[in-house]
């Protein structure tokens, strides 16, 4: 079954309920779905430190890794 088919479904399911119990868990579910994305977990240096590398990235400021490691050993 695809995933609209699954979303169709799990929608009658909805509709023929009368159960709060039930209502309310799927709620939880789905609000708690919408909150875990690890970006909001990263702390503020974290998520500046990924934002440079983006943009040195994007301006071609990279190394390649024989390169980065060479210079490591």
């Amino acid at each position: 079954m695809d995933i609209q088919a699954e979303k169709l479904e799990l929608m009658k399911l909805l509709l023929n309920t009368n159960n709060p119990s039930i209502l309310e868990s799927i709620k939880i579910i789905l609000k708690k779905d919408k909150t875990s994305d690890f970006w909001d977990k990263l702390s503020s240096e974290q998520q500046r430190e990924i934002n440079n590398a983006d943009i040195e990235i994007s301006q071609g400021k990279t190394t390649n890794y024989e390169t980065f490691m060479a210079s490591h050993r």
